[in-house]
């Protein structure tokens, strides 16, 4: 700058950074002044306190001090030469025939060259990142061209801190530290215990002596999949910057890439499971010979089923076979909501020929005649539980019968067999009775706040998968592949009552049958079926009749005695209790359904005793 305007330096180093030029005849021009400025003057009010005045600047952070001479001073002030140079302050002296425009013409014509250099730079380091980014190990060549453009180090860091990647010089252990302190000392494990939402931190820039570090995390949700380090000995410029966010977009692209190209493979697992849930002779074979090449493999038998929540998935991975159990939406390929096929919350669906086939109020049947499936039919398979050992099939036959529950015979509901069930048209039976073979069949996955995920392991393998998933597991007993729709739903149950800890199948069934079945379940279908008892008119109260009946096994005098009335006055209600109902009192199955919806619903039994 000097050298294209003619001005002479006399004191004070000659390589300054000028910013700007700012002209002030003031004898305190600071409070005007941000820093980085060359300041001219003509020196009208510079006749003493040359010290003071030269202080001031430097203070502010000026870059440097022009004195124009030939018009109030002949020559720049002796004593003014020797202050700039004991405060070290840039000194020039300007010729009568360069005017100040001038000066600042020069200045802003280098600054705008310089800023032109600086975006020609930065353009081409994203260039030069772009095609690191292409290399088969595209992460780690992204990494090692960004510590060459800034003349530092870079390393690349997982979610938790751990690092991934490294040039020499970095300050691994630092970084990891930082890091952890950013995401409030949290693992991903009791960040998923607490349930609360993570976001992404923002950039964090640290400064030691001799070293400048930024620190931004890396991924495109609201969850960093990582975070990226560079330092260098200079501070951080605008291009520098600019370098850095374009190495933090082609990390996150080649992160997105990579989590695609892992989606890709959970579907295929997905999958894997739908086909080993089919139950075809065959599905065991072509399910091995699928995860040859992704694995890990399938285990061998006896086997263990465990369910997590789908947070679990990714720690998982690398340990087990692990799987996504369907969703309806998943099967139908549709947006939420209920529709046709859609599966009774939390049961096993079956479906013949490629179509979803449930029960509940979806059922593609007609339902204003009450062609409805059934479970527990006399003459045919459970359509829900086929015969195998199905948990679900309890379940099943609590949502079937709170649809159809406290009809009448003859009202156009179907007609009932000697059980109390009924029956289907013998068209509609033969379907059920495909449907019951499995042609395909697949676990709804319904888990606290998100979906489930299954993991299969070996017996006695489950204590590692355990530990690695940090949040609740569900854990089903030891079965065959023959069995896995069985071991799923143990599995998922266990998981759904757990709460956040471990809890095997076998402890949740040793509560009873009640703590085997979603309480809005039992709920609706207890309400259903003793609504009839409920909207009575008479002044006896036939629930609690009811109860005292069951609860003394049948016997007529132990059940009046506990209801402190006549043995013929108990027949009476019971009889009145039959023709509600429009149930078979005799029958146990009957009897089972009425004990289970009065558990379900509640209250005191006659002689006392609270229910749950």
């Amino acid at each position: 700058m000097a050298r294209r305007t003619g001005l002479r330096l006399l004191a004070g180093p000659p390589d300054r950074d000028v910013r700007w030029v700012a002209v002030s005849e003031l004898e305190d021009p600071t409070p005007f002044l941000e820093g980085g400025e060359l300041v001219l003057t003509t020196g009208m009010r510079l006749t003493h306190d040359f010290a003071g005045y030269v202080g001031r600047l430097m203070a502010r952070g000026v870059a440097g001090l022009g004195v124009a001479v030939g018009l109030t001073h002949d020559e720049v002030p002796p004593a003014l030469v020797e202050a700039a140079g004991a405060a070290g302050l840039p000194l020039l002296e300007v010729p009568r025939e360069t005017p100040f425009i001038a000066v600042t013409k020069v200045v802003s014509e280098l600054l705008a060259a310089e800023q032109y250099e600086e975006v020609t730079r930065a353009f081409a380091a994203q260039g030069r990142l772009t095609r690191a980014a292409l290399h088969p190990d595209g992460t780690h060549a992204v990494i090692d061209r960004l510590a060459k453009e800034l003349g530092g180090w870079a390393a690349l860091f997982d979610d938790a801190g751990e690092p991934l990647h490294a040039t020499r010089g970095a300050k691994v252990r630092t970084v990891a530290a930082e890091i952890r302190r950013l995401r409030g000392g949290r693992g991903p494990a009791a960040a998923r215990k607490d349930g609360e939402a993570e976001r992404a931190p923002a950039t964090l820039a640290l400064a030691w002596p001799g070293e400048n570090v930024v620190v931004q995390p890396v991924g495109g949700g609201p969850r960093p999949r990582g975070f990226f380090a560079v330092g260098t000995a200079r501070a951080f410029t605008p291009v520098s910057h600019t370098v850095v966010n374009a190495a933090g977009s082609l990390l996150t692209l080649a992160l997105e890439q990579g989590r695609a190209h892992l989606e890709g493979e959970r579907r295929v697992r997905d999958a894997v499971l739908r086909l080993l849930l089919s139950e075809r002779p065959s599905a065991l074979p072509e399910a091995r010979t699928v995860l040859g090449p992704l694995g890990p493999a399938l285990p061998g038998e006896p086997f263990v089923v465990l369910a997590v929540g789908e947070e679990s998935l990714e720690p998982l991975e690398p340990l087990a076979f692990t799987a996504r159990l369907p969703t309806p939406d998943d099967r139908r390929g549709t947006s939420k909501g209920d529709g046709p096929g859609r599966a009774p919350a939390g049961g096993l669906r079956v479906s013949d020929e490629g179509q979803d086939a449930a029960s509940g109020p979806d059922d593609r049947r007609d339902t204003s005649r009450g062609e409805r499936p059934v479970v527990g039919e006399s003459g045919g398979r459970d359509v829900a539980a086929s015969g195998r050992r199905d948990v679900p099939g309890v379940r099943a036959s609590v949502g079937q019968r709170a649809a159809g529950a406290g009809r009448h015979p003859g009202s156009g509901e179907g007609r009932r067999d000697g059980s109390g069930a009924r029956s289907l048209p013998s068209e509609e039976r033969r379907d059920a009775s495909v449907r019951g073979g499995g042609e395909r069949a697949a676990v709804s996955g319904r888990g606290s706040g998100g979906g489930v995920v299954v993991v299969l392991v070996e017996e006695g393998s489950e204590g590692e998968v355990v530990r690695a998933a940090g949040g609740g597991v569900g854990i089903g007993g030891p079965c065959s592949y023959r069995e896995l729709r069985a071991g799923v739903e143990q599995a998922r149950q266990a998981y759904e009552h757990a709460g956040g800890q471990v809890l095997r199948f076998g402890e949740l069934a040793g509560q009873g049958l009640m703590a085997l079945v979603e309480p809005e379940a039992a709920g609706a279908f207890a309400a259903a079926l003793l609504a009839p008892l409920a909207a009575y008119g008479s002044r006896a109260d036939l629930v609690e009749s009811l109860r005292a009946y069951l609860e003394s096994n049948g016997h007529w005098d132990a059940a009046a005695q506990r209801l402190g009335v006549h043995r013929h006055t108990l027949r009476y209600r019971m009889r009145r209790v039959a023709e509600l109902l429009g149930r078979d009192l005799d029958d146990p199955g009957v009897r089972a359904e009425l004990w289970f919806a009065l558990q379900a619903a509640g209250g005191r039994s006659s002689n006392g005793a609270a229910h749950p």
